[in-house]
């Protein structure tokens, strides 16, 4: 299982937050992260060939079925980058060994 074994990330959940007009906003935790066990599985990358491009890398991450409240509003901290989440969470149910959560990270630009 690799997501026993793969590397540690921290996961900012997701919380709802009042902006200074008064409107509920999704913002991630400023309260801290949370740490996770997760497999990365490279999706599809687009290298700067120039300067003044931008390159993109995305990423899908694996992690336990035990992990809530993230969103795309959630921010990933992996291997000292951080990585914004670009797609909905998807919740794979299976038995008990196999059920897992899949995140599409993209990394920020530098």
């Amino acid at each position: 299982m690799q997501r026993r074994r793969g590397v540690t990330a921290k996961v900012w959940k997701t919380v709802k937050h009042i902006d200074q007009r008064g409107n509920e906003v999704l913002v991630a935790d400023p309260a801290g992260p949370h740490t996770v066990r997760c497999a990365l599985i490279p999706q599809r990358s687009a290298r700067a060939e120039v300067p003044g491009q931008q390159q993109i890398n995305i990423t899908r991450m694996i992690v336990d079925a035990d992990l809530e409240d993230v969103t795309l509003w959630s921010r990933v901290e992996v291997h000292g980058q951080v990585w914004d989440v670009v797609s909905p969470p998807a919740y794979h149910h299976g038995d008990r060994k196999t059920r897992h959560w899949a995140l599409d990270i993209r990394e920020r630009p530098s």
